[in-house]
């Protein structure tokens, strides 16, 4: 049997044990970008936190499959049925078609997880390419009676359930309409959503189709919910995505699932914080976003001179449930980190022959922190604490340290010493420092020095005639 693994349900707002469906299968769904921009490092955070999830699943010996979408039409930049198609905005911001800005961004995405070792779901799949399907899925409520067709639209009648709302425990009754959603004339309750917007009668836009209620293009809530199903069947073990989906996205994702299904559609829902940066003298924290204008990508931060990998480091720093604040002097911290790990690997590495075992105690910890609702901060805190630990064998640690990094997806294995570059002044200051340790009997420090230029890759050679160097 896999060991326990507990994760925070939104639905329950607990921490439960995990148990899959069908062991040792696990059907993973998880919102994937929607490709008008490029991702920024707010996103990004969701993205991490996944694929942490998709590790420590890995490890613990499940059978993944994981399916993502790419939304290629219908998001609005309002998420509640108003507002302009955020596909067509993005072609007319760059004087590109709709296709054209589709596919680039989604390109830069992947480019994205890449940079990140994020590993890249089974499935991809892209709202344009489901339209039939989706079309498919509002005949089926159509006909058990759950939509009802006004002049923009087919829209899903959400007083038809008495448990809508039940992931984001809305308080239904209590909303004022107006107050949540900006009400379409003709909608029947503040939280009815659309299913099939129509396009306007006085104007042709960039992507739309043909269906049974007349041309127009899916709602965003629609394609989710249809491809999970097409790819994942009708039960789901879990489904991710960023906090923002919980009280309109998610829960009508539930909405139209359970109604097509006619029973429970998702055991687990997991969401991950958000990222903010500070605003204003007042030192007050906004979330990262694309509505603003203002947001940071990955080349953003890979042209400040940050590798990407120091990125994952500092969101790692931090538990998925928690809101993380994005400074400079963070990401300063998380590089440093980074840099002072590669030296360690390096070190411990010229001490692996390849046979040796991981030390248990150190590796005990850090799983059992990783399956604790994904305590990566705890984790990496185990981490370091094997790093430092003089008294087991270095081959012991370094094998200790791959297998941590099948959840942290740090690279260790790839670390190389020429992205420590050090200049042959600093080489020789550093043995000028060592030989004087030497003299005065301070073999601690002497060895320190010697761990240290290891870490850069220097090859210290030590013989009558003097200390001679090279690098590895």
């Amino acid at each position: 049997m896999p060991p326990h693994l507990k994760l925070y349900n939104t639905m329950t707002r607990s921490v439960d044990e995990f148990h899959p469906i069908e062991p040792p299968t696990v059907r993973l769904y998880t919102c994937g970008p929607t490709v008008y921009n490029f991702a920024h490092i707010g996103n990004l955070r969701t993205y991490v936190f996944e694929d942490v999830l998709k590790r420590v699943l890995l490890e613990s010996g499940y059978d993944l499959r994981h399916v993502m979408n790419v939304t290629d039409v219908g998001h609005l930049t309002d998420d509640a049925d108003s507002g302009e198609d955020k596909m067509e905005k993005g072609a007319a911001r760059e004087g590109k078609s709709v296709w054209e800005i589709a596919q680039f961004y989604w390109d830069a995405f992947r480019k994205d997880m890449k940079r990140l070792n994020l590993i890249a779901p089974d499935v991809w799949c892209r709202a344009t390419d489901h339209i039939a399907e989706q079309i498919e899925t509002v005949r089926t409520l159509e006909e058990k009676g759950y939509t009802y067709l006004i002049d923009d639209g087919v829209y899903f009648d959400t007083s038809k359930l008495d448990d809508y709302g039940k992931l984001a425990r809305l308080d239904v009754s209590g909303l004022q309409a107006g107050k949540r959603i900006e009400v379409a004339a003709g909608k029947k309750n503040p939280t009815d959503f659309a299913l099939w917007k129509l396009s306007p009668k006085d104007k042709k836009r960039l992507m739309e189709w043909e269906s049974p209620w007349g041309v127009g293009f899916p709602g965003w809530h629609l394609e989710c919910s249809t491809m999970a199903v097409k790819y994942l069947g009708e039960r789901l073990d879990i489904h991710c995505g960023g906090v923002d989906h919980v009280s309109v996205h998610h829960t009508n994702e539930i909405a139209q699932a359970e109604s097509v299904l006619g029973h429970k559609w998702c055991n687990v829902w997991l969401h991950g914080e958000f990222l903010t940066m500070p605003r204003g003298e007042d030192g007050q924290a906004d979330r990262m976003s694309k509505s603003s204008g203002e947001f940071l990508t990955l080349d953003t931060l890979i042209g400040r001179g940050y590798d990407p990998l120091a990125y994952r480091y500092f969101l790692l720093n931090a538990h998925y449930r928690q809101q993380l604040a994005f400074t400079w002097e963070g990401l300063d911290a998380a590089s440093a980190a980074m840099k002072n790990l590669k030296r360690a690997v390096l070190e411990l590495r010229g001490h692996y022959t390849g046979d040796e075992k991981p030390f248990a105690a150190h590796l005990d910890a850090f799983l059992a922190a990783a399956r604790n609702d994904l305590n990566m901060p705890q984790a990496l805190a185990a981490m370091w604490r094997a790093v430092k630990d003089t008294g087991a064998p270095k081959g012991e640690i370094y094998a200790t340290l791959l297998e941590m990094d099948k959840l942290l997806g740090l690279g260790i294995a790839e670390m190389r010493s020429e992205r420590l570059a050090v200049s042959d002044d600093e080489i020789r200051r550093l043995l000028d420092e060592r030989t004087a340790a030497r003299a005065q009997k301070n073999f601690a420090r002497a060895d320190e020095i010697r761990d240290s230029l290891a870490g850069m890759g220097i090859e210290i050679m030590d013989s009558p005639e003097g200390t001679t160097w090279r690098k590895r």
